[in-house]
């Protein structure tokens, strides 16, 4: 299954501009803004509330202010989860940003849903050496395949580490910015759906680099929909396709990402699933991430119902 009905979303108490990330996020502004994370709050909430009037199911669990985690809306860079019970925990690379997996969330989850194994690999950060989720990678879930633009973020042998583990194949390349700047992570720059991918496809230099992601992306049977560098920076790579609890999808993003794109692209994307999106402003300037960013996809069993006595 590629798409999940369920989503973990970590609603922000302490956002703002976090500089250790931002030396190699280039989508990230410094906002002088005094209520940034008031704002942080309520974009968060809109597209929340967003989300369960489609009938997707989104766990929200409050962060906590201690310790400072100014990143924590952004779950998908330190767990994913997947449907055969295994959750894996990532090494990343800014040392404010490793607390993130020590709030308690695991166990929250363990309430609803059913985790049977875990995969730590966390110790690569003592070598210096990070893979940052489903940023770092973009899974094809349905084809094992890991699509990662190598960077800063997103090193090669904790990737091959993950895909040892977890059998999927990798889809290594270099990507960067219109600036020449290596892009910090997949996800800002590709996005895989069940049927099609949103890929910044001029974001790939090497030529040769270019031809297989887009023979792999062909050979899986996906209609390619690419996108411009500018629509990139507005974040229009960062979608995620979703399903609610009476399987329909939807792709989700940002109202910036979505009014970058030509009627042409919505209506190619439309053709698959609604678009859902909401203004993320605070959220992407400061942070350097959007709404794919934001979610964490629960693929895990199910906790089984109680029984009534």
């Amino acid at each position: 299954m590629q798409t999940t009905a369920h989503l973990l979303m970590i609603r922000p108490i302490a956002f703002g501009f976090n500089a250790e990330t931002a030396v190699n996020n280039a989508f990230q502004k410094e906002n002088t803004d005094w209520n940034v994370n008031e704002k942080a709050q309520e974009e968060f909430d809109q597209l929340v509330a967003l989300l369960r009037r489609h009938q997707i199911d989104v766990q929200v669990i409050q962060d906590q202010p201690q310790p400072y985690t100014p990143d924590s809306v952004f779950p998908n860079n330190w767990i994913s989860m997947h449907n055969d019970g295994q959750i894996v925990l990532y090494p990343m690379f800014a040392a404010n940003r490793r607390t993130e997996r020590d709030k308690g969330v695991v166990h929250q989850l363990m309430e609803q849903f059913i985790i049977y194994s875990k995969v730590d690999l966390t110790g690569y950060e003592k070598e210096q050496r990070f893979l940052e989720g489903t940023g770092s990678m973009v899974l094809d879930r349905i084809h094992q395949k890991a699509y990662a633009c190598l960077s800063p973020r997103t090193d090669e042998q904790v990737l091959l580490d993950f895909c040892g583990v977890l059998d999927f194949t990798p889809v290594t390349f270099h990507a960067t910015d219109a600036s020449g700047t290596p892009i910090y992570h997949t996800n800002v720059m590709m996005s895989v759906a069940e049927d099609y991918a949103i890929i910044a496809i001029d974001s790939i230099p090497d030529k040769a680099e270019r031809a297989q992601v887009l023979q792999s992306l062909t050979d899986t049977g996906k209609e390619i929909i690419p996108i411009s560098l500018e629509q990139m920076e507005h974040f229009a790579g960062n979608a995620l396709q979703v399903r609610n609890t009476e399987g329909q999808r939807f792709l989700v993003m940002s109202s910036a990402a979505y009014h970058s794109l030509s009627d042409t692209q919505k209506q190619r994307l439309e053709n698959y699933n609604p678009i859902l999106h909401a203004p993320l402003t605070t959220i992407e300037q400061n942070g350097g991430g959007s709404a794919r960013c934001m979610i964490a996809e629960v693929f895990l069993p199910l906790q089984p119902a109680p029984h009534p006595h």
